[in-house]
């Protein structure tokens, strides 16, 4: 099954509704993308918890690395450069972490909330090959800012 993202989109908006804590945001994001597409294998937020440091928040699927340096993988570019990050091959990224064996393939956003503040990335893992494209990077987009643009750091 292929997501919905028009459907997807209005079903977050009604759980998230008047939600602010980004914990909470977060883990009904992940679930409800998880299960709506068989290409995404693991979905899953890093929070930025402290200077050029991602560590794991809500996800779905298998385990997940602990805590990711800017400086490292797909995750980390993501963080750094503020860039979506499509990746058909994750043997071909220089400096891919390998979370799982079975990821073939990732699409990373990073996540602002009010004032453009970095609050983490949301990571989707595939165990297809080039299972991402453009427009699964607009429409993912187009949620996480629905979700998160007003969403304060404490």
């Amino acid at each position: 099954m292929r997501i919905d993202y028009a459907a997807t989109a209005r079903a977050i908006a009604s759980l998230t509704d008047g939600e602010t804590d980004e914990v909470a945001l977060m883990a009904t994001v992940v679930c409800e993308l998880h299960h709506a597409d068989d290409r995404f294998d693991w979905t899953g937020f890093y929070r930025v918890t402290g200077p050029e440091m991602l560590k794991i928040g809500p996800y779905q699927g298998g385990h997940g690395c602990l805590q990711i340096p800017f400086a490292r993988g797909v995750c980390g570019a993501a963080a750094r450069t503020g860039q979506v990050q499509l990746v058909d091959d994750v043997d071909a990224f220089p400096g891919h972490i390998a979370c799982a064996s079975s990821t073939r393939s990732e699409i990373v956003l990073p996540v602002t909330g009010a004032g453009g503040t970095l609050l983490g990335v949301l990571d989707i893992d595939s165990d297809q090959p080039a299972a991402f494209d453009a427009a699964d990077a607009a429409a993912l987009e187009g949620i996480l800012r629905d979700v998160f643009g007003d969403v304060k750091k404490y």
